[in-house]
């Protein structure tokens, strides 16, 4: 199965502000944010991408660009990738969400979370983990391909891999531009990397493209040599 490199898009405007952006058109990358991509562009040139998926929102498809303009890489956008549903609390400052009664259930418990107007964390989940099981069989069994995401969607999807109840998913974290890598095999999902955001990253490429070597779903006991 395929290796899936999972990208959040760089810093924009809203994260610096406090803002919680969700599908509110025109947030832009900050200067920030554009230095971020553009310094992932150089980490994942020596990675060859069979393909790129991004979320429709303009900052995902600003960081998609930014990454990939020197290459020629197909890119699709898929909506199932695109950021949670919240609903009423789209654009709301973060310091005033903080207050709202939802908010520790948020972080407490979840898989129980519907967003006001908006849709359950759980059906969050379960598109963006569609949408990499589709893209894992359309691109077929040799692929490495980057999707370009949100961090509550990359948190979901990683949660998944590591068979990690949803209401623990938020142990993790998902920074600007960072970097998290799932192998994807027949049995089971490895996870290679989480919130990656300096690490080479020249060890995801095959070490031959033409014919690459399959990894088997056995976890190698005792840990192995590494890749």
């Amino acid at each position: 199965m395929p290796t899936v490199v999972l990208v959040r898009h760089g810093r924009t405007t809203a994260d610096a502000a406090g803002v919680l952006a969700g599908w509110s058109p025109g947030v832009h990358l900050d200067q920030a944010g554009v230095e971020q991509a553009t310094a992932l562009r150089d980490r994942l040139r020596a990675v060859p991408l069979s393909a790129a998926v991004t979320s429709p929102l303009e900052r995902t498809v600003q960081t998609t660009d930014l990454v990939l303009a020197d290459r020629a890489v197909p890119i699709h956008r898929d909506d199932r990738v695109g950021e949670c549903q919240y609903g009423d609390w789209t654009g709301g400052q973060l310091k005033t969400l903080e207050k709202e009664p939802l908010w520790r259930v948020v972080q407490a418990h979840p898989s129980a979370v519907v967003f006001p107007g908006g849709e359950s964390i759980a059906q969050m989940q379960h598109r963006s983990v569609t949408a990499i099981r589709d893209w894992n069989d359309r691109l077929g069994a040799d692929a490495v391909y980057v999707v370009v995401s949100h961090g509550d969607i990359i948190k979901a999807v990683l949660a998944d891999a590591l068979g990690m109840h949803l209401d623990h998913y938020q142990r993790l974290q998902v920074d600007p531009c960072s970097v998290s890598v799932i192998d994807y095999t027949p049995l089971r999902p490895f996870v290679l990397r989480v919130n990656d955001i300096g690490g080479d990253l020249a060890g995801l490429a095959p070490s031959r493209p033409k014919r690459r070597r399959r990894r088997t779903s056995d976890a190698v006991v005792g840990g192995g040599a590494g890749r």
